[in-house]
């Protein structure tokens, strides 16, 4: 609080919304900093380094246990396909939780908006209004999710577990519990998984362009420095000037654009819309933002580090189809794996300085 002095004395008056806010040594940075996002850059560089050696070591094993078929170029590019999809649900899921929430519906919003752009009114306008479509239903879920929490005042977690059902009650009741086959004229939607450029296909790109996009915003700009402020303390973010709800709004709504991407290149993969379609994906992204390094409790996070936890959970995958190795053998890995890095979180936690 300021004071402007007048010949009766002094009167209080309050500070101008976000004045200074952006400005180096201004609040938001101040806050930014105490969220995590200062001097714990160093700490995330360290948990980085560290992931790349975990990746190494899988790598390791694969050309160890199986090394005719690791090492070739289609297993990689495999590989990179096989992670585009969670990969980007991924990059979404990682500003809610630097924000201090979560979002459960991940995978039932990627299912619903593969659903509505596959309908056969939607696949009458052509593939550039299925994607548009698919763009849409899940970004305008995201918004639904986000009222609820920030002017509902709903628990994250219950509002996205209600988004969840929800979602995937909607495709199925929309696709009478089938699968819904993209027609043939519509093909430029599957061009995006066949049609390939440096031997990549073209679901790879988009992957890398979400991922690069999603680093800018978390690391140069306002609402990334915002989201940290706000997953830190949320009490010091609204004093700082920030409107707190409405950042929580657009966070969701940013995840749901996300799921929307994501269903398109599903859809690109299996030339389908299901409202099978991303079952237990929300857990798959937790899992990556976690071993990425993001605090559950909000405030500290990468989206580089989210990528590596989505590489190294995908390399796994791959390690445990190319050995023959059941899928509930799979499932007890990442579970010991998400448990060991929530432990090592608690610990870093504890830890001074």
């Amino acid at each position: 609080m300021t004071k402007t002095r007048h010949s009766g004395g002094t009167t209080p008056q309050a500070p101008r919304k976000d004045a200074g806010l952006d400005r180096p040594g201004g609040a938001l940075v101040s806050l930014t900093k105490k969220a995590g996002n200062g001097p714990a850059a160093g700490v995330g560089e360290i948990r980085h380094l560290g992931l790349v050696a975990a990746l190494a070591l899988l790598c390791a094993v694969g050309l160890i246990t199986e090394p005719e078929n690791f090492a070739t170029s289609g297993n990689a590019v495999g590989i990179l396909v096989l992670a585009a999809t969670i990969g980007v649900i991924t990059v979404g899921q990682t500003f809610v939780i630097i924000g201090g929430g979560i979002d459960l519906s991940v995978g039932s919003v990627m299912a619903l908006a593969s659903v509505w752009a596959t309908t056969v009114a939607t696949q009458s306008y052509g593939p550039a209004v299925m994607a548009m479509c698919a763009i849409l239903v899940g970004t305008g879920s995201g918004v639904v999710t986000g009222l609820l929490i920030s002017y509902g005042r709903m628990v994250p977690f219950i509002a996205t577990l209600a988004m969840l059902v929800a979602a995937r009650g909607l495709a199925q009741r929309m696709s009478d519990r089938r699968t819904q086959l993209i027609r043939p004229e519509n093909d430029a939607i599957e061009a995006l998984s066949t049609t390939k450029v440096l031997g990549l296909p073209l679901v790879v790109y988009i992957f890398a362009a979400v991922a690069a996009a999603g680093w800018v915003l978390l690391n140069r700009t306002t609402f990334g420095r915002r989201t940290f402020a706000v997953g830190g303390n949320r009490e010091a973010a609204r004093l700082a000037g920030i409107d707190v709800r409405r950042h929580t709004l657009l966070l969701y709504a940013l995840s749901g654009f996300c799921c929307g991407i994501a269903a398109i290149i599903i859809m690109a993969q299996t030339t389908t819309g299901s409202s099978t379609h991303g079952d237990l994906y929300e857990l798959d992204a937790i899992a990556a933002v976690i071993i990425g390094g993001t605090l559950l409790t909000g405030g500290r996070g990468t989206v580089a580090g989210s990528i590596l936890g989505v590489l190294m959970f995908t390399l796994i995958t791959n390690l445990f189809i190319l050995n023959g190795l059941q899928t509930s053998d799979q499932l007890i890995a990442k579970g010991a794996i998400i448990a060991i890095a929530v432990l090592l979180q608690r610990r870093g936690l504890r830890s001074p300085g």
